[in-house]
């Protein structure tokens, strides 16, 4: 196998691979370590801010999810028109992609921002937590549209070999909501404290910011793109087409398992607000080490997608073996630090409750045993699957880990035994072993050869390209 892989990789993979991954995880962690400052920001308010702001954020992430399969599918059809030279095809791709995100997500969003109490006391949510966290609710999902767009872009950029530019978007933006925030939610000089709802605008502040950072980048700077929109109704079916052939499995992939996230955190807000906090310190401390290796799974979107799209079936299988290595290594490594992490828990919360803390140590813990086979998982269900078109694969994985296994365990385990939110924390390692379960039965099905052979059939000299790329 070493041999094979020498054979069809360029002489150095590993720095074609860092080109990708290094600067979309350190990205990633700029944006979580951001969530996490937040967070402690909050947390000066007491547990309850912290757990209105977790369930918020939880009910935001099913449309997020969701509707950022667009940007997913985006930066799939970008890479493999990168890869074929295929300009206006690209052009086009781009342009209906930020067009269509921007419409549907302010008719998703615009329930929420109507309704913000009924939807948050409907799922569950104590009195304390709605009237803490109602407004967060409103102003986070009314302006999706900005969130959903940054992710389009950024797919973009990656795609077309700029993959520093999202990174550094990312951090002028972070500089920016860090004071913000605290200014926002405590009051500075004539500005009144907000509370939680200042935690909302100091992220829309700079999500704005950020979006207009990417716009530039990509239509200005790098010229990666040209704003054209489709003319005829059939060349906006041809184009959209293919877009949501990609976006639709994943977007339901997206949906089943925030919706599994949300239906977690239900059960955890049965338990009590300490369990709820607990849940949410877990899961934002988690984030920050895992997106340590989420930049492995853009780097296969690129370096696989250019592979398809010019027609090079070994070069794709190569790239998807090399980097499932490296995602165990560094899986290893982050999750250690991941562990470690938990003696910090009583300076990073200092106004917690202690049991609070006792709950997020148990769950660090267990996560961090699990971050190798996590990894894995997303690497298979959110990068490989979906690049070799297997979408019924990552549907049936991301279906069965949380329907079929983690939530009947987190209910019986968390509601019904003594376990309580030790419980849910077992269920949900559950649930990651029966979706790597899945994942690695698919991606043994996988025939790269054939996938590349497939999308080589297009032809871009037709009349109308763009018809021919729902084929793929």
């Amino acid at each position: 196998m070493r041999e094979t892989l020498r054979q069809y990789l360029p002489a150095n993979p590993g720095r074609e691979v860092a080109r990708v991954a290094v600067p979309v995880s350190l990205e990633f962690m700029l944006i979580l370590g951001l969530n996490l400052v937040s967070q402690v920001i909050v947390a000066g308010l007491g547990e309850t801010a912290v757990a209105a702001v977790g369930f918020a954020s939880s009910i935001l992430y099913v449309p997020f999810f969701i509707l950022g399969a667009l940007g997913a599918s985006t930066s799939i059809l970008v890479a493999r028109a990168y890869g074929a030279k295929r300009e206006k095809e690209l052009n086009k791709v781009v342009t209906s992609a930020v067009t269509t995100t921007v419409v549907i997500a302010l008719v998703v969003g615009a329930p929420f921002a109507i309704w913000p109490r009924q939807i948050f006391a409907a799922v569950g949510a104590s009195p304390a937590v709605v009237e803490a966290g109602a407004t967060y609710l409103a102003l986070t999902l009314g302006f999706l549209f900005l969130a959903l767009i940054v992710q389009v872009l950024s797919g973009v950029l990656r795609s077309a070999d700029h993959a520093r530019s999202p990174m550094v978007a990312t951090l002028v933006t972070s500089i920016l909501q860090v004071p913000l925030a605290i200014a926002l939610v405590y009051g500075w000089g004539p500005v009144p404290a907000l509370g939680v709802t200042g935690a909302a605008w100091a992220m829309i502040i700079a999500t704005a910011v950020k979006v207009i950072i990417m716009a530039i980048q990509t239509f200005g700077v790098f010229h990666i793109a040209k704003w054209e929109m489709p003319g005829r109704l059939r060349e906006w079916k041809s184009v959209l087409g293919p877009l949501v052939v990609l976006a639709a499995p994943m977007g339901l992939t997206g949906g089943i398992w925030s919706g599994g996230q949300f239906l977690y955190n239900v059960i955890t807000a049965h338990i009590g607000d300490a369990a709820l906090a607990a849940s949410q310190i877990v899961g934002n401390l988690e984030g920050i080490f895992f997106v340590g290796s989420m930049g492995l799974m853009n780097a296969n979107n690129a370096l696989t997608g250019r592979a398809v799209g010019a027609a090079n079936g070994p070069l794709a299988r190569a790239w998807v073996t090399y980097i499932k290595r490296i995602a165990l290594v560094t899986a290893s490594i982050f999750g250690l630090l991941y562990a470690l992490s938990s003696l910090g828990l009583n300076v990073m919360y200092p106004e917690v409750p202690a049991i609070v803390i006792t709950y997020a140590t148990a769950g660090i813990v267990i996560n961090a045993v699990l971050q190798p086979v996590k990894v894995r998982g997303s690497l298979m269900g959110a990068s490989i699957l979906p690049s070799a078109n297997d979408l019924r694969g990552v549907v049936l994985g991301d279906f069965v880990g949380p329907f079929v296994v983690g939530l009947p365990l987190a209910v019986v385990l968390g509601l019904c035994t003594p376990l309580g939110i030790y419980g849910v924390f077992i269920a949900r390692a559950m649930e990651e072993l029966a979706k790597i379960s899945v994942f690695s039965w698919r991606g043994r099905r996988l025939n790269w050869d054939a996938i590349a052979e497939k999308h080589n059939m297009l032809n871009p000299l037709a009349e109308d390209p763009y018809e021919s790329l729902i084929q793929s």
